[in-house]
């Protein structure tokens, strides 16, 4: 009966211990999405560069045209002007070992053309995908797709 204790706690607390990883991996994740909510934030901006590793990339498409961490964060600069009110909420995380796929919404008002189309005073509300990839504490890749057609046709219809 002892050994039978002795198994369960131990079960008990390594089904803790991976729980609890997870929790600080999904941490480290939402630093991410804190950022894209405040894009024209240094401390925001800080937060994301101590969550990404040096060797980070931002995975949008097939071209080989990568972003580094500088280079996010200079896009991103350029959206807190464009879209101020930027909010990139997260619906869901699922973790699988060291991959964090989140399900998440982003919502702005442009105020100047998106992507050639006037969004002046209009309004987007969009759904997208990530699947990040991280080790030792850092984000090493950022996979992502986010449905800019649908925000152009909201914007166009609006």
């Amino acid at each position: 009966m002892k050994i039978v204790r002795v198994v369960l706690a131990t079960v008990v607390m390594l089904g803790s211990a991976g729980n609890h990883a997870w929790a600080g991996e999904q941490a480290i994740v939402q630093k991410f999405y804190d950022f894209l909510s405040n894009p024209g934030s240094e401390q925001h901006a800080a937060a994301f560069k101590a969550v990404t590793a040096e060797e980070w990339e931002s995975i949008g498409d097939y071209s080989g045209a990568n972003k580094s961490p500088d280079q996010f964060i200079g896009q991103l600069g350029f959206f807190a002007k464009l879209i101020p009110d930027l909010d990139w909420k997260v619906e869901e995380m699922i973790q699988q070992g060291g991959k964090v796929v989140v399900r998440s919404r982003a919502t702005g008002t442009p105020n100047g053309p998106l992507f050639g189309v006037d969004g002046m005073g209009k309004s987007f509300d969009i759904l997208t995908i990530d699947i990040h990839t991280v080790v030792d504490g850092k984000i090493v890749s950022s996979y992502h797709v986010e449905d800019w057609a649908g925000a152009l046709q909201q914007l166009k219809s609006k």
